[in-house]
């Protein structure tokens, strides 16, 4: 109940007015519960009124400010700890509101997660903050995209969330030239900017989503390695424990279904004479040849 007494307090501030039919449909709860709900926020001393007739309904008064006492202790912890999080992602409006509520609510923000982006680093921070600003504000988005083969093409999009996936920034958007729902890698994209063009949410029910550009049409493989001892702490860092099986000698069996691009060519190959593809036998053949090549430099 106090949820439902909390989040109808910002629906009225967010909405001015509202019904409690409205709110009997949102809630999934009787008319009658409504009142009930509405009784207690009056009697919790939130200036709260109903008004009869045809354009009538539920209302605050206009002056109404949160009062923090309308939290507890532990909700309280609770927003500072989501906006710490937050905060790790080098934001300074999130750092902003993070030290009004520190001090609204005369509690320290304990800084118990740092999230780092050096992975990415400097290229593609300019597109975070960027790609924040214009999905906050529902602005449109301009930016240059380097494809996998290196072409270069301006975008406009309609941004809809940064996603982090498989060890990697995408923003997800509404592309306007393709009509279409895009992934967009946030380490290919450069020069972001956020237009004054404002959008309306779509309908994202109504868009099929395609698949990253990098990644689309390229088969899955299923890869069996076996993998030296030495190598045995990417090992745990890069696998699960269910695709691994250990040998009597220290070394690794793993086994691992990814898309076959020329990043798993590269992660194989990052292991140098630590590893060797048990399966399948045309990958086999395909490291060889990049072996003997690169040997071939070396000559």
């Amino acid at each position: 109940m106090q949820n439902r007494l909390f989040e109808i307090i910002y629906i009225l501030l967010n909405q001015k007015s509202t019904t409690a039919r409205e709110l009997a449909e949102r809630f999934e709860v009787s008319q009658r519960t409504i009142y009930r709900d509405i009784d207690a926020l009056s009697l919790a001393g939130i200036p709260v009124y109903t008004e009869k007739g045809k354009n009538g309904g539920i209302s605050l008064l206009p002056d109404f400010v949160l009062n923090k006492s309308l939290l507890s202790e532990k909700e309280q912890q609770e927003i500072l700890s989501a906006l710490q999080g937050l905060a790790s992602v080098k934001t300074d409006e999130t750092k902003e509101v993070l030290g009004k509520l520190s001090t609204f609510f005369k509690k320290p923000a304990v800084p118990w997660m740092e999230v780092d982006f050096s992975d990415w680093g400097w290229r593609t921070s300019g597109a975070f903050a960027a790609f924040k600003t214009a999905i906050m504000e529902k602005r449109v988005a301009e930016f240059d995209y380097y494809s996998t083969y290196g072409e270069k093409t301006r975008r406009r999009v309609e941004p809809i969330q940064l996603w982090f996936k498989s060890r990697a920034w995408y923003i997800r958007c509404f592309d306007l030239d393709k009509n279409d729902l895009r992934l967009f890698k946030l380490t290919r994209v450069k020069n972001p900017a956020v237009t004054d063009e404002h959008f309306t949410e779509r309908d994202l029910l109504a868009v099929k989503p395609t698949p990253p550009e990098h990644s689309r049409h390229k088969p899955d493989v299923t890869l069996k390695v076996k993998i030296a001892r030495e190598m045995t702490y990417r090992v745990y860092d890069e696998f699960d424990e269910d695709n691994v099986e250990k040998q009597p000698d220290g070394s690794y069996i793993v086994a691992v279904t990814w898309q076959e691009d020329a990043w798993v060519y590269g992660w194989i190959l990052s292991f140098g004479e630590y590893i060797e593809v048990l399966e399948p036998d045309y990958i086999r053949g395909i490291i060889r040849e990049k072996a003997k090549k690169i040997a071939g430099k070396y000559l």
